[in-house]
């Protein structure tokens, strides 16, 4: 059985809290809204841009036109996606260990081609896919389904750190690894049913290899 690894983006394998919370309020002050803290955009995050942007504003009547709105963060983040966003401590090491072993992919909420051009930046050489007309966001199980497709596998294990990962490898029918670093805390994946955590990027091949054992033999 060949087995692929399919990783989260945002909060699994790239901190871009910072760039994303700066646009989200670039954008907020742009049509007059209150801005967002930190701490509320790590709770907001992770259902795709169109659910964010609904969220951040103030949800009063007087709220501007949630597309237009939509339109000028897009704009704005897709020229500023890396100013404060890193890698988190350990990943590139882990994915370079695990891509000896399995195939990778990096599936995303984000728009497509911000994934790409993310992943080219930061990734180059792993499959990445993101948001489109052709492929529904997460939770939906699409993108899993692409991405095992275009890897030629025949099982995954999903890694990612919210509950919207969690519930989108149940409806892929696949575990999941929820990774601890993220912009979730552990409480909020357990009420969603993950089973498997990890604290330590530099341990994501020793956990992986055990839950493919265990599970594929």
């Amino acid at each position: 059985m060949k087995i692929g690894i399919l990783f989260d983006l945002d909060g699994t394998l790239l901190n871009t809290l910072e760039d994303l919370t700066d646009a989200t309020n670039y954008t907020l002050r742009h049509f007059g809204c209150p801005e967002r803290t930190i701490t509320e955009m790590r709770q907001i995050l992770g259902n795709g841009a169109l659910r964010q942007m609904t969220l951040s504003l103030p949800g009063k009547a007087d709220d501007p036109d949630i597309g237009q709105v939509l339109e000028f963060y897009k704009a704005y983040y897709n020229d500023h996606s890396q100013i404060k966003t890193r890698a988190y401590d350990g990943v590139e090491a882990a994915l370079a260990k695990l891509a000896e072993k399995y195939p990778i992919a990096i599936v995303s909420n984000k728009p497509d081609p911000t994934v790409k051009s993310l992943c080219a930046q930061y990734f180059p050489g792993y499959y990445a896919l993101g948001e489109s007309a052709a492929c529904p966001r997460k939770p939906a199980p699409d993108m899993v389904w692409e991405a095992m497709k275009a890897l030629g596998v025949d099982a995954c294990i999903f890694v990612g750190d919210s509950e919207v990962d969690v519930l989108t490898a149940k409806n892929a029918g696949v575990p999941c690894l929820a990774v601890l670093w993220g912009f979730r805390d552990k409480w909020q994946l357990e009420e969603n049913g993950a089973e498997y955590y990890c604290d330590d990027a530099g341990k994501l091949p020793q956990i992986i290899d055990e839950i493919a054992a265990a599970l594929y033999g």
